[in-house]
């Protein structure tokens, strides 16, 4: 049996308590209490609470105490409060209003008035919270549904990103490693260099992009992609296209995309071998012309290059490739990724150390 809502009336005189009492015990369970002390301990003890007929002159504790402890519960949002007061207080009405009151009456009072106003007032206040409820299922489901697109999209980057891996040879792992070393990165970006103003649905964002940052070696012949030695000057002139191809690939998918993340996607896809100095490529930028998204990742592929093995070159242990890049052997880096990838060295490594106790290869 579904229990009745309950009405709590609060007034130190019993014959009001009693009036009030018969206007609603027909289809509410009837609360009472004498001061306001009672009343918030009723307050505290029920739980299908939908309305509270308050005095404000009462012993112990008047009625404005009884609406400071809502207050301060925040409680009046969700259960409304008809204030009945005497015509002899002076500016309780706007004091009443001014804690959120849903209405205010004066004594002596009218039954019948008390009563709509009472009803009209819980049913006001229930589809309120009906619709808040309502919206929040809706905000919920949206936000279920966002999970899933972005997931369906991180499925859908890495299944593209490692079509080059596998092309090439290799495991498939350097594309979860960029994004690792990429977000750690980042969120020493973020800690140490605020003036980026790097947020976290953007570090998620270019954390995500990273995965592209090699799209473009699709669109370089297999001769030249898994040649097992060192490429010739010429052939590594071509192998310089595939950020220029890549950037052409994301144009022909790129539709209406305006957003950060196509852009994150682009700017990392052509400027990842760009270096601080002018001597990367393929528009020689220098310093701040470089996207900081196309700084990150570079530290991070040449870092993962380094550490992994190619058909052309051995392992480097962690700490040689870490000074390789802080030295400048692999080009002139961003001084504040630099930083940040100095604060992030044991992070790098623990992420090499765990991954060689896997074998993805299987």
């Amino acid at each position: 049996m579904k229990k009745k809502q309950q009405i709590l009336i609060v007034d130190d005189e019993e014959v009001n308590r009693t009036i009030l009492n018969g206007l609603f015990q027909d289809e509410y369970e009837i609360i009472e209490a004498a001061n306001g002390q009672e009343a918030t301990v009723q307050i505290e003890k029920s739980r299908n609470l939908v309305l509270i007929l308050l005095d404000i002159v009462m012993p112990v504790m008047d009625g404005f105490g009884v609406l400071d402890y809502m207050r301060d519960h925040d409680l009046l949002e969700r259960i409304p409060v008809i204030l009945i007061t005497s015509e002899t207080v002076m500016n309780s009405e706007d004091q009443a209003y001014s804690y959120g009151v849903a209405d205010v009456m004066h004594k002596p009072f009218y039954p019948h008035i008390v009563r709509r106003r009472g009803k009209n007032i819980i049913e006001l206040y229930q589809s309120k919270q009906l619709m808040k409820d309502r919206l929040k299922e809706q905000e919920e489901e949206i936000r279920e549904q966002e999970r899933e697109i972005r997931e369906n999209n991180e499925f859908m980057i890495d299944a593209l990103s490692s079509v080059v891996e596998f092309r090439s040879s290799e495991t498939g792992e350097h594309i979860r490693r960029i994004k690792y070393f990429t977000r750690i990165l980042l969120k020493y970006l973020m800690k140490y260099f605020p003036e980026y103003g790097i947020t976290p649905e953007q570090l998620d964002e270019i954390s995500r992009a990273a995965a592209l940052h090699d799209i473009g070696k699709i669109g370089i012949p297999d001769a030249i992609l898994l040649k097992p030695g060192r490429l010739t000057p010429e052939e590594f002139e071509i192998m310089k296209t595939h950020t220029t191809i890549g950037c052409d690939i994301l144009e022909k998918f790129r539709q209406n995309q305006t957003g950060e993340f196509y852009q994150y996607c682009y700017e990392i896809c052509r400027y990842h071998h760009e270096r601080w100095d002018g001597n990367g490529y393929p528009d020689h930028l220098i310093g701040d012309e470089i996207p900081i998204s196309a700084h990150i990742v570079a530290v991070a592929d040449v870092y993962d290059a380094l550490v992994s093995p190619r058909v052309y070159k051995s392992v480097y242990a962690n700490n040689i490739a870490y000074d390789m890049i802080m030295n400048g052997e692999c080009g002139q880096f961003s001084p504040d990724v630099l930083e940040c990838f100095s604060l992030a060295k044991e992070d790098f490594f623990n992420i090499v150390e765990v991954i060689k106790m896997f074998d993805f290869s299987s």
